[in-house]
């Protein structure tokens, strides 16, 4: 037997700062240590943190990552174990994202990225170039601080592998194990029986599985030790990046982090024999075979054990049940963690939510309330960390310290309904009832005074006063009036979290959070600069379906019971008078269902579609119950609106990123705000295709289950990938 100890490890460090993330660091080694691995794996970039982004760009971010390495090895902290520390290195006149692997106070070589992370929500190759020469490794001349300092000249640098007296590890960055030939595939032909891939992975929706069948795939046909470490929480941007460091073995999971937490280190450690990987790859021929004629990868000898011979003081690592986390589980965790993330990491003393009692600020609510909890059961289980920062942000003294999540909501979180003579009771009562459950310092304001204000102040300016469509007014009125509430809320809001706490006598401000859901952002149904313009939006990238099915789970699995009424409301923004015959609804409003937003988010983003291929898509997958005209005009409305409103994108609140077809405007949806909203060569050829089709339908029933979308009926086709996959969920990774 070959016996060997591995951690991996979840890291919440945070970009650019690098007291942090070193601290991190070594808590993550002495961990390991302590536990007895000889091999630590840390995430992608660890020692910057992933997202410094164009902060890269600068050499004082290279010359301090350097420094952060040289104190490392000049200490104890790789005296017997194997570290694999992530950091940007220069190399003549490029940069290049790589892992430095280090044992016993010296570098033993850097591994660059062969293959650079570059769509969605990626930009490595305005930072990096991707390594080209895999025939050999270089020379690379150590800096000279560094040299002098470790006593060491020059290292090897490229694409390679370590080889051990008794095993060879490899690394494999993050995007390398997804690409179409990983570089895993030829390392195992190689002998290399532990790969280490260093990730710095975000979290989305349903995308979990995704990642981990990547893990068992690498080593279910080739066998091997896979080793899978993460960053985890809110590193300064948009991501939440979900942990989930996990130990692989011949295609069975043996190890497995937490996906959401609020510590700053979790370590995971695995005992494995190697002599099951020998035994693995030796029983399948076609590995032998390949293995034979294999192209050889250079490697780095390094003349020491990793390995223990066959002992009963080291128990083995056994296959475990992979742990995912339901939908509504991850809105709740996901972001609950990034709040906290930003609340602690930003200066501020706490949050302010307009809460309308709707559902979508009531998720927020709900989400925050979430935050509360994990905040007071981490302190219960004892992080020191959690406690220190809870204290801090809730001004506790006298050894006080948060044991309540709904004590510690009313020190933290503000809550304002801001009703209106359009606002009804029910949503009034609803909102205070969340508030009491949640725990939050609730107000109740009317501004109806400040609109009135307005409304005065134009007709002394115009000589006139606008009125509501339902009491005879223009369209242009009625949008107008609905507006001006809208804004003056996102003013007051703004306000309130800076004035607040100086009434209250606390220090410190607050942040606004918005609540705009990524349906709503897509067809641009919010007003620009209303409350949906906040300093951050925990549920921006989520779809109201998700939302709904959100708040009938908090409802029970929270505690806060009122949730179950807010979902079962239908949506409205409130902004016109009720009347007796008439009620303002979203969906109405927006011409379309929150449903079929969700069909056309992912049709224009995840399938990369156009007017033209949207519409023939759609044929398929709504051709049961549209003629083509129907499926033709559903589509010009969409494209329409998407259009004229996508400027609104260019000033959408930093939201959580959690959905594949967020239209975000910053880095994950680039397109232009200014459109020809008409389409006319577009809509023109569908009309050419309605014509041709001349009202048919497609011959099968629409199925309501993706899952079984690829079945046909009476022998006729089905919908294809594309129309299947637009109204599943899982699409898009």
């Amino acid at each position: 037997m070959r016996l060997l100890k591995v951690a991996t490890c979840n890291l919440n460090n945070w970009a650019m700062d690098f007291d942090c993330n070193l601290k991190n660091i070594k808590e993550s080694i002495g961990r390991a240590k302590e536990a007895g691995a000889v091999i630590r794996l840390g995430p992608e970039l660890e020692i910057t943190g992933y997202g410094c982004e164009d902060h890269f760009l600068e050499l004082d971010t290279v010359t301090h990552a350097w420094e952060c390495l040289k104190d490392l090895l000049l200490g104890d902290w790789t005296d017997g174990i194997l570290c694999s520390f992530g950091m940007p290195v220069i190399k003549g006149s490029e940069r290049y994202n790589c892992q430095v692997l280090c044992l016993n106070r010296k570098i033993i070589m850097i591994r660059p990225k062969l293959w650079l992370a570059n769509d969605g929500n990626y930009r490595e190759l305005r930072w990096f170039t991707a390594w080209k020469q895999k025939d050999q490794l270089e020379d690379f001349q150590l800096p000279n601080e560094i040299s002098v300092a470790l006593k060491q000249k020059s290292v090897p640098f490229g694409y390679g592998f370590i080889q051990f007296l008794d095993t060879a590890v490899a690394a494999e960055i993050c995007e390398e194990l997804f690409t179409p030939i990983p570089p895993h595939a030829d390392l195992a032909l190689n002998g290399v029986e532990v790969f280490m891939n260093a990730s710095g992975s975000h979290h989305q929706l349903r995308k979990l599985d995704y990642r981990i069948r990547a893990f068992i795939s690498a080593t279910h046909s080739r066998g091997g030790v896979y080793m899978y470490s993460n960053h985890q929480g809110c590193d300064g941007g948009r991501l939440y990046f979900d942990g989930c460091s996990c130990v692989v073995v011949n295609g069975d999971m043996i190890a497995q982090g937490s996906q959401f937490s609020l510590k700053d280190v979790e370590v995971v450690v695995a005992q494995v024999d190697l002599d099951a990987v020998a035994g693995f790859r030796g029983s399948i021929s076609s590995f032998q075979e390949q293995a034979s004629c294999k192209t050889k990868i250079s490697s780095v000898a390094v003349p020491y054990n990793l390995c223990q011979p066959f002992n009963l003081k080291m128990s083995l690592s056994s296959p475990l049940k992979i742990n995912y986390h339901s939908p509504e589980e991850e809105i709740a965790f996901g972001p609950g963690c990034w709040l906290w993330d930003y609340l602690r990491r930003s200066g501020a003393s706490g949050f302010l939510l307009p809460l309308s009692g709707g559902a979508d600020s009531s998720s927020v609510a709900a989400i925050v309330g979430c935050m509360c909890q994990l905040v007071v059961k981490e302190i219960s289980n004892g992080d020191e960390q959690v406690k220190a920062d809870a204290i801090r942000i809730g001004h506790y003294a006298n050894g006080e310290f948060p044991t309540d999540s709904r004590e510690f909501a009313k020190r933290i979180f503000y809550t304002v309904f801001m009703g209106s003579e359009n606002s009804s009771q029910e949503t009034r009562m609803l909102a205070k009832k969340l508030a009491d459950e949640i725990g939050s310092w609730h107000l109740d304001v009317s501004i109806d005074t400040v609109v009135s204000a307005f409304l005065s102040l134009f007709q002394t300016l115009t000589g006139k006063r606008p009125c509501y469509k339902v009491d005879g007014g223009s369209n242009v009125e009625n949008l107008g009036l609905q507006n001006i509430q809208a804004r003056i809320r996102m003013v007051l809001a703004f306000m309130l979290a800076s004035l607040l706490p100086w009434v209250h006598n606390k220090p410190g401000f607050y942040l606004v959070l918005g609540s705009s859901n990524v349906d709503e952002g897509l067809r641009g149904y919010l007003t620009k600069y209303d409350c949906s313009s906040a300093d951050i939006n925990p549920i921006g990238s989520i779809s109201k379906q998700d939302l709904r099915t959100f708040l009938r789970w908090a409802a029970t699995h929270l505690g806060y019971s009122s949730l179950a009424e807010i979902e079962a409301a239908p949506p409205t923004a409130e902004l016109e008078p009720i009347r007796s015959n008439y009620s303002q609804l979203d969906e109405v409003d927006m011409g379309m269902t929150y449903e079929e937003l969700s069909v056309y988010g992912r049709l224009r983003k995840v399938f990369h579609c156009g007017p033209v291929t949207m519409f023939k898509n759609l044929c398929y997958r709504w051709g049961a119950r549209l003629t083509p005209s129907e499926v033709a005009e559903k589509v010009k409305q969409f494209f329409k609106y998407y259009s004229i409103n996508r400027h609104k994108m260019t000033v959408l609140t930093p939201s959580y990123h959690a959905e594949s077809y967020s239209p975000d405007d910053n880095r994950f949806d680039l397109r232009q705000f200014l459109y020809n909203a008409r389409w006319p060569y577009q809509f023109r050829k569908i009309d050419e295709l309605v014509k041709e089709l001349d009202g048919e339908k497609v011959p099968f029933s629409e199925s309501g289950d993706h899952e079984k979308m690829g079945t046909t009926l009476d022998g006729g086709g089905g919908m294809g990938v594309i129309a299947a996959g637009s109204g599943n969920p899982k699409s898009g990774h």
